[in-house]
């Protein structure tokens, strides 16, 4: 067996120049602008940058240009999976052109928004996303192109916001139910920007149908938060036969009060989630879900952002995604 010595030093620009038999200025043109660079020399090039194992600086490219071509996206909660589409659907944008994404969680707390966004500004992001509730001192402006995702209590000034259209989504949950026969629904709701849309709608179309609305809110969107509210339907509310959830992580709690119950889904309750994200997706849960279109969300707010880096004068923008219903196994009439 051979043993290979490790590199004792990281490859520099210089050695990419040297073996490929070019000036260090000429690698940095195939770096930056390869389409500049004849096919010959730039194959020499890229040969030499993989036989090496050469990565560029950032904080070099960042010196040079101004930009560091990465994007700071803020997210509410690592725990709530609803972000993996709409970090993808960015990705599928801004990979190709160099950009990488770079993510931060504010999860609940004292100026924990502000710290996350703070943290990423000092990094020099081009641009922001806000997945998240945005904090007081946000709101009055940013100082980069910022993409508020989802609906929140507030937008900062000069930010865009591209977000599913939650009221409809809402609405579009309690006419499945309804649809179905059920006509003791409960819904489980948060206090933050999205949750109150989705709550409108639901109430909307519950008393167009003529129906009692129930609704149980403890402030959050956790599992937790999920259970809790759902224990609390079911104890004031036994006659419950059908349960919406603010999200898919509460629609997870929800599952696990009527289990604890000793009741079946779908069989004696229903449970449809929103965001249709990865735990709605897993064939164990099989959940009825809103399908929030969050990766198209990230698609147009990935669009956006560069649109805004490329010529700052353009205004901000309001965009509502439709949502789409995806009927899964724990959705069914009511028992007779």
């Amino acid at each position: 067996m051979t043993l290979h010595s490790p590199k004792t030093r990281r490859p520099t620009i210089y050695d990419v120049a040297k073996q490929a038999g070019v000036s260090p200025s000429l690698v940095s043109l195939v770096l930056q602008n390869p389409a500049r660079v004849s096919d010959k020399r730039r194959e020499a090039v890229q040969a030499a940058i993989s036989d090496l194992g050469y990565r560029p600086s950032r904080a070099a490219t960042t010196l040079a240009s101004s930009r560091t071509k990465s994007i700071g996206l803020v997210i509410d909660d690592y725990r709530n999976l609803w972000f993996v589409d709409l970090l993808r659907g960015m990705e599928s944008v801004l990979s190709d052109l160099g950009y990488q994404v770079m993510l931060a969680d504010s999860r609940p707390g004292e100026n924990r928004i502000k710290e996350a966004t703070d943290g990423l500004l000092a990094m020099h992001v081009d641009a922001l996303v806000i997945a998240a509730e945005p904090s007081e001192s946000m709101l009055a402006k940013t100082w980069v192109p910022t993409v508020v995702a989802g609906w929140r209590k507030g937008v900062p000034a000069g930010a865009d916001l591209i977000t599913n259209d939650d009221d409809g989504g809402g609405a579009m949950a309690a006419s499945h139910l309804l649809g179905l026969g059920h006509t003791r629904i409960g819904h489980l709701s948060g206090s933050d920007g999205a949750s109150a849309h989705r709550r409108f709608g639901f109430r909307r179309r519950m008393e167009e149908a003529g129906v009692d609305v129930l609704i149980a809110e403890t402030g959050g969107t956790s599992e937790e938060d999920g259970y809790t509210s759902a224990c609390w339907l079911l104890d004031h509310h036994p006659e419950t036969t059908a349960i919406f959830a603010a999200n898919d992580t509460m629609a997870l709690g929800a599952l696990a009060a009527i289990k604890s119950r000793g009741l079946s889904v779908p069989g004696d309750i229903s449970v449809i989630g929103y965001d249709n994200s990865p735990l709605a997706k897993s064939r164990y849960l099989d959940l009825t879900s809103v399908d929030n279109r969050s990766d198209v969300v990230g698609v147009d707010a990935a669009r956006t952002l560069l649109a805004r880096i490329q010529d700052p004068a353009i205004g901000p923008q309001q965009k509502l995604i439709e949502p789409v219903l995806v009927v899964r196994g724990t959705t069914a009439p009511p028992a007779s």
